[in-house]
Order: C-alpha cells, then structure tokens, then sequence
C-alpha cells in the first residue's frame, strides 16, 4: 500500500481487478487516504482507499495498451476499406471533376493519450479534424470560442466519467464525476448554434454518463444509456460515420449502433443528418 502513489497502474481488489487505473492524484478524506484514478483503455474515472488498490505489473499495463492500439488499428483497416471509393475519389480530386468534402470535426477530450489517438485515427481516415485536449471542467468554459473560431460541423466532448454511487442516483447530477460539464458544454454549443443559424452535430459523454440530461441538452447522440463502460473508439465512430455521410441522408443510431461495441447499451441519441458534400466540376 505505501508503494502506491501517484503515476502507478493499479486496480482495485474489490471490483476483482477487472480495470486497470492510472494514480492521477492522492487525496486525504476523513483521515483516511483515498486515491483519484483515471482508466488507461476505459474513459472512466473513480476512487478508491489505498487498501483496496494492488499494482499492476507493467507487462499487463502495455499489454493493455498494446490491445488498444491492435484495435485501432482494426478498425483503421475496416474503415479504409469502408470508404475506399471515396478515398479514390479523394485522389483523383485534381482532375477538378469530383470532390468530396467531409465534415469537419472539431473534438474536446479531457484526456491527453486519447487526445492523441484520436488525433491519429483521424489524420489516418483522411478526416479534417481539430483535436483539443481540455480538462472536463473546462470545456464548458472554452467551447464557444472555439466553435467561433473552427466552425465545425460536429462536436464530440468527451473524456473520463463514471458514477460515484453505482446502480443508483440515475437522476442525481451530482451523482456523476464529469457528466454536469459535459452537459453544460452541450449548451453552450447550442447558444452558438441559436446565434449562428447552424445545426451542429454533437456527440457527448464518456463512461456512466448521464445518457438523458445530454440529450435534454441537445446532444444527437450520447453515452451511456445503461450506465456502462463505453469503448475508446465509439465517439470516433459517431464522428466518422456524420462526416462521411451525405447532407440529404439521417443517420439513426440503428445505422452505426452494429459498430459500437456494446451497440444501445453504451451510445445512443435521436440521430442527425451527414455532413458530407459531394461537388462535381464540368
């Protein structure tokens, strides 16, 4: 137990082990020492008595993330070869006789390792996407400035969340780490909408969130309506299908919910039109 402090991989012996956690902080409550941790592949955050956390050998933590990065890189060739016809036309677009141009994405992620992932399956997809890393509670704050600044077609927020009191206080906003700041950024994307006649795409959450106040707010699509775990990949996938999709098209959460890797359960939302534009030269 004193071994453990803050950078160490951890997981706690009374959820059997079952995440793997990095120490972001240690804090003392009520005399006792208690430790803030945040998921290495899950974004979820938690805390937990030092007494309950045991250190994760580093051959599991790369492996972990080894397996995050195969991942990726699976989808990556699923995608690339989803979309190949359009990629070909991305290629002949100097011939000034078709072009197709994407959404663009603007993306806030509160944690830096998926800031840069993200970043990377994007650049790899032939995306146009700005990536920012912002603390939670900050993205309420700077959200509108950026909208201001980027114009994007879709929003996705994101980063660590998680229910303080599992498998009760669903209602209770106080009862989720992130979900109040995720919902307040989703309102101030709406106000920039209402003053700019635009119709921003949006998805928002992470791990547990509050699924229902996120689309009170005017998310399109969110997480996680069961309260689980959401993968690392789902709200990339929320953004690339939007923006590979043609304006005229609606895109319901059936649409995708095949590609997400608990479908329903982990996202879902009242859907939205692609933002994807084909352009043709004579």
């Amino acid at each position: 137990m004193n071994s453990i402090r803050k950078g160490k991989y951890v997981s706690r012996i009374s959820h059997d082990n079952d995440i793997i956690f990095l120490v972001d902080k240690i804090i003392t409550k009520n005399n006792q020492k208690i430790a803030l941790l945040t998921g290495i592949v899950e974004r979820v955050e938690a805390d937990s008595p030092l007494e309950d956390l045991k250190i994760v050998n580093k051959k599991v933590v790369y492996e972990n993330l080894r397996n995050l990065d195969k991942k990726i890189k699976n989808r990556l060739d699923t995608t690339l070869n989803s979309i190949k016809t359009k990629k070909d036309i991305f290629s002949r677009s100097n011939n000034f006789e078709n072009k197709i141009i994407t959404g663009k994405i603007l993306h806030l992620d509160g944690d830096k390792k998926y800031s840069e992932k993200s970043y990377y399956y994007y650049k790899k997809v032939g995306l146009n996407a700005i990536v920012k890393n912002v603390p939670e509670y900050k993205q309420p704050k700077i959200v509108y400035n950026l909208l201001t600044i980027y114009k994007p077609d879709i929003l996705i927020i994101t980063g660590h969340d998680g229910m303080i009191k599992k498998d009760m206080g669903y209602n209770d906003i106080y009862n989720y780490r992130n979900s109040r700041h995720f919902i307040n950024t989703v309102k101030e994307a709406r106000r920039y909408d209402a003053e700019t006649n635009n119709h921003t795409v949006i998805f928002a959450g992470a791990c547990q969130s509050y699924f229902e106040a996120l689309i009170i707010a005017g998310a399109n699509f969110a997480s996680s309506p069961a309260r689980i775990l959401i993968d690392f990949l789902d709200p990339l996938i929320i953004a690339e299908k939007v923006a590979f999709t043609e304006k005229y098209k609606y895109i319901t959460i059936d649409d995708i919910a095949t590609e997400l890797r608990d479908g329903k359960r982990g996202v879902d939302g009242i859907g939205a039109n692609g933002k994807m534009v084909k352009l043709k030269f004579t």
